[in-house]
């Protein structure tokens, strides 16, 4: 008896035991593909969590970079003034000097107090005093020029460059502060993921635990349902029934616990993946909007005032150089008007008013008589008239040679126009 029991419990014994422990294998494979995919979720979000800080660190980085290279710029373009200024400077007083060398040497003459009353000059001694004028007015634009660019110019642009400075140090604590907040709905969705992979894993791992169960349940009722009859001795058939029955029930208990967990997983998994999709779809609009609208906008406030306050500082360059240019082409205008005056006839008449005893021709030579001789005319009588005659005609042969000599030389003279 007892080797036939051992013999019937025996094949049911092995037949509930190795299932069980194939059921235990196959419920490991997806546990351990579910940590393992748990796992590779977590660190994918650990890498985009270090992307999104490396980027924003690089924007900090290039913002710090766009301000230095504008500080630069500016503090380069106040170098160029400052230079630009003594070289005005310089050029200035070397104009200075050159116009008070000449003028200390005409400020005796005559033609200089005549120049004083009433500047009617000769035409080239006008042209020599409006071209000294004209360097002595170049040599005071370039003055004012140089005092525009120490005083003005250089001033706009450190202001500027102050500017940028505070506004690159405010601009900083919003990025930082935006930055911060993004970070943080970042490490709030990381944590939400991570929630949700667990309880889905857990979920599924329930899943796979209640199939197993209602597997076992159901080969076991199957094994129960068709083992009647096949036992010779009836006391034995009523024992194993009763095991059977047992092992059926506790089947069962597992099969409603493991539902339960089941459900109770699924219910889990269900808030967290509500939860995950909300934070997901909160973090995206958060990151669409610093990427879309606040990080121009910080340019923005980098770049407050940045290119009108330039713009104002070239611009005032430009006046003062296009003012120096309109003064140096009226000057020009002014002496050009004088070249084209020079006129030789004019300057004849002038140098005869200024000096009229000296050119004035003297009185007519009168007959001198002598002894009591009356006559002062010529005494044509026939002893001379052959004499006479003969000098008339060489005095008009002389005459008309001096003529064609004279037509000649006013027609090859480029002077001509000046008699």
């Amino acid at each position: 008896m007892a080797s036939h029991l051992s013999f019937g419990l025996g094949p049911a014994g092995s037949r509930e035991e190795q299932p069980s422990h194939q059921a235990l294998s196959d419920e490991s494979r997806p546990l351990v593909w579910l940590q393992a995919f748990w796992a590779w979720g977590k660190l994918i979000g650990l890498c985009l969590c270090t992307d999104v800080r490396t980027q924003l660190v690089e924007q900090q980085r290039c913002l710090e970079q766009q301000t230095e290279m504008r500080v630069q710029l500016l503090q380069d373009l106040q170098d160029f003034f400052r230079k630009k200024a003594e070289i005005e400077t310089e050029y200035s007083r070397n104009l200075e000097k050159l116009a008070e060398r000449f003028m200390a040497k005409t400020r005796s003459t005559k033609d200089h107090q005549q120049y004083k009353k009433d500047q009617n000059l000769l035409s080239p001694v006008n042209c020599w005093y409006l071209l000294l004028n004209q360097v002595r007015r170049e040599s005071k634009d370039h003055a004012t020029l140089s005092d525009l660019y120490l005083n003005n110019v250089i001033s706009r642009l450190t202001h500027i460059s102050e500017d940028s400075a505070r506004l690159l140090k405010r601009s900083k604590e919003i990025v930082l502060q935006l930055q911060e907040d993004l970070m943080k709905l970042l490490n709030e969705l990381y944590t939400v993921m991570k929630t949700y992979h667990m309880y889905n894993a857990e979920m599924i791992s329930a899943e796979a635990k209640l199939r197993e169960a209602e597997r076992q349940e159901g080969r076991v009722k199957g094994v129960s349902g068709t083992g009647g009859g096949v036992e010779p001795v009836f006391g034995l058939r009523i024992e194993e029934r009763h095991q059977r029955r047992n092992a059926a029930r506790k089947m069962e208990k597992m099969r409603e616990k493991r539902k339960a967990k089941y459900s109770e997983n699924k219910l889990k998994t269900l808030k967290a993946r509500n939860e995950y999709l909300l934070t997901l779809e909160a973090t995206n609009a958060s990151v669409f909007k610093y990427y879309i609208h606040d990080l121009p906008d910080i340019i923005d406030c980098c770049d407050l005032g940045y290119h009108s306050s330039l713009s104002r500082a070239l611009r005032t360059y430009l006046s003062a150089e296009l003012s120096l240019e309109a003064s140096r082409r009226a000057g020009l205008e002014v002496l050009e008007g004088a070249v084209e005056n020079l006129d030789p006839a004019r300057d004849r008449q002038r140098l005869l008013g200024l000096y009229p005893t000296a050119f004035c021709p003297p009185q007519r030579f009168g007959f001198q008589a002598h002894m009591g001789d009356t006559t002062n005319q010529i005494a044509s009588q026939p002893q001379v008239q052959a004499e006479l005659s003969l000098r008339l005609t060489q005095l008009q042969t002389r005459l008309a040679s001096l003529k064609i000599e004279n037509e000649e030389v006013r027609h090859t003279n480029p002077m001509r126009s000046w008699s």
